[in-house]
């Protein structure tokens, strides 16, 4: 009578492959998401490195800091970093003359409340420091970055924390890095002088004219005030878009949004990432509900400077007071977009 064999416990359960392969899946997807999450971190540090970085800020004295970070925006039409290709692709021109600006914004991101992008007219009338008289604020930009913000603080009594410049190119990169931007036009809108040809209806703007839709002062009738919408338009639609899952979930236009544009971007020196994020995530707020998009007040767009300058526009003194004031205090809940 034979004695029974005991059983191999190894034998009697043996090992699963598909626990294997189980295993490897999961190992395979962790490191796509570390690699994911790296490329997230990484493009924006490259993007950052690349940006031009200069002395801004004016000395002497200043209006006090307020509770939150203003950002002065501006859209320069420098063109000696553009080839002879790129400005006739994007018609701006030849060499002729110092960099001028098409748009001036104030960004205010306050500790909490609504964040506020605030378009200052181009042909506002304002006092220039060292300059007689009122003259329109553009001619404070060709003396350079520091005069132009001298000049918001000394009319505005708002401490200007950080500057930022885009140029024509960095504009139009960043518009076909994110596939074009969607714009809807009530009727059509034709200027030779922006090199634009649009239909009325809705319809998807590539870099170039969405660069002559931003800039067009003839198109509509509206002259600054039209182009200000526009500009505010413009940039909540941008901030949306780059912001949005299609970008982040696509590599390739990740990288073209963070890096396409720097190397036409100009920020102060003084500006870290933080506060840099801290301006992308304000532009994000103006594109959805935390946000208030406005132009400062105005009570005459025919007003006339001395000494043969032209006509300009006039603030609404007690109006854009009460808007600085707001703004200043860190007071926005109470601010409509218009």
């Amino acid at each position: 009578m034979s004695e029974t064999q005991p059983i191999d416990p190894r034998q009697a359960n043996p090992p699963r492959r598909p626990k294997k392969r189980r295993n490897w899946f999961l190992r395979t997807v962790g490191l796509i998401v570390l690699l994911f999450v790296l490329m997230l971190i990484a493009v924006p540090l490259y993007a950052w490195s690349r940006i031009d970085k200069l002395d801004a800020m004016p000395t002497g004295e200043r209006p006090a800091e307020t509770p939150g970070t203003t950002y002065l925006m501006v859209g320069s039409d420098a063109r000696e970093d553009l080839s002879r290709a790129e400005r006739a692709r994007l018609h701006t021109g030849g060499d002729a003359g110092p960099p001028r600006t098409d748009s001036i914004m104030l960004m205010h991101v306050p500790k909490s409340g609504p964040t506020v992008l605030v378009s200052i007219p181009r042909d506002s009338a304002v006092n220039i420091p060292g300059v007689e008289g009122k003259q329109k604020i553009n001619a404070a930009f060709n003396k350079g970055p520091a005069a132009l913000i001298q000049t918001i603080e000394n009319n505005t009594g708002l401490r200007i924390d950080h500057y930022v410049e885009v140029g024509f190119g960095g504009f139009a990169s960043v518009i076909d890095s994110v596939g074009g931007i969607n714009m809807c036009l009530p009727k059509a809108m034709k200027d030779k002088d922006a090199h634009i040809d649009l239909p009325a209806g809705c319809q998807e703007l590539d870099g170039v004219n969405a660069l002559g839709y931003v800039r067009s002062r003839k198109a509509d009738g509206k002259n600054d005030f039209g182009r200000t919408e526009r500009q505010r338009q413009m940039v909540g639609a941008v901030a949306k878009k780059a912001a949005s899952p299609s970008t982040f979930l696509n590599p390739v236009r990740y990288y073209n949004v963070a890096t396409k544009g720097v190397d036409a971007l100009t920020v102060d020196q003084d500006m870290s990432l933080f506060d840099f994020i801290r301006f992308a995530r304000g532009m994000q707020a103006i594109s959805g509900s935390g946000g208030v998009a406005l132009s400062v007040p105005t009570s005459d767009d025919n007003f006339q400077l001395c000494c043969n300058r032209g006509d300009a526009v006039k603030w609404d003194t007690a109006k854009a007071k009460a808007l600085f004031n707001a703004l200043k205090e860190d007071n926005t809940s109470g601010l409509k977009s218009s």
